[in-house]
């Protein structure tokens, strides 16, 4: 997603979007564009050169999986499947996609996964999804118990986990793949679920689940729902709208950095 309109006194995009697998995330389009206020985007993906294909995709997915013990990342490809990865898979090939988004001329880069991520060196403000989502919630829910849905049943112990070092109140985690075919079925599930454990306020904690799931989860649980997608977008349109967009540079892809996944093996 390339957004005409950039704003500031420079010519490129303000805001820029890193994904942690393919761009363009054609199931973002709908859900953010309406909360952009006008403001041009580029967006940029950790997987954009990775091959999923045939035989190397077999060692695409193998060398980008999570570690034994390390609580698992999932994200969307272009072609509309998903793929389970791992934190120090991803981390040099995020680098690299921030710094795409940075030739293009943005002033701030919002990284679109609720993952807990080292920060990223970059020349301009780079903001990451978790903090911004949580804090969000944190201060909207008050002591409520909370209902946190995930993507996968080896995220659940960890989400819970984090969250329930954040919020005063109870918090319970429950899975519902955002990339399933059934999707929308298993998130009003997970939120039936929730809402009989006694959570009263639900979080869709990933940036997959989109408007529709949130309306399927309201509808199932019959509790309020904040949108982990909604909440990281806004915050960051609010940042990116202080700061003039930055001139593009000659090259999307700055001298001494090699295209990330060209060999399949893990950096």
């Amino acid at each position: 997603m390339e957004l005409s309109g950039g704003t500031g006194a420079g010519s490129g995009p303000a805001l820029g979007l890193v994904t942690i697998g393919q761009a363009p995330r054609t199931d973002l389009t709908g859900d953010i564009e309406p909360l952009l206020g006008g403001l041009g985007v580029s967006e940029h993906g950790a997987l954009d050169d990775e091959v999923f294909d045939g035989a190397e995709g077999v060692r695409t997915r193998t060398a980008l999986a999570s570690a034994p013990g390390e609580a698992p990342l999932v994200s969307r490809l272009r072609d509309g499947t998903s793929v389970v990865l791992g934190h120090d898979a991803l981390a040099p090939r995020m680098r690299e996609a921030v710094a795409r988004c940075e030739a293009d001329g943005v002033a701030v880069t919002l990284l679109l996964c609720t993952g807990n991520f080292p920060p990223v060196p970059a020349d301009r403000p780079v903001l990451q999804a978790e903090p911004l989502v949580q804090q969000g919630v944190r201060a909207l829910v008050g002591d409520e118990p909370v209902g946190i849905v995930c993507p996968l049943p080896a995220q659940a112990a960890d989400v819970a986990r984090r969250w329930s070092a954040l919020l005063p109140g109870p918090v319970r985690a429950e899975p519902a793949d955002p990339y399933a075919a059934d999707a929308h079925e298993a998130v009003a599930s997970a939120a039936e679920r929730l809402v009989a454990g006694g959570s009263s306020r639900l979080v869709l904690d990933c940036i997959g689940y989109t408007e529709s799931m949130r309306g399927a989860a309201a509808r199932a649980g019959g509790r309020p729902v904040l949108l982990a997608r909604s909440l990281a977008v806004r915050l960051a349109v609010e940042a990116a709208a202080a700061h003039p967009a930055a001139p593009r540079r000659a090259s999307s892809r700055p001298p001494g950095i090699k295209p990330p996944g060209t060999s399949g093996r893990r950096p």
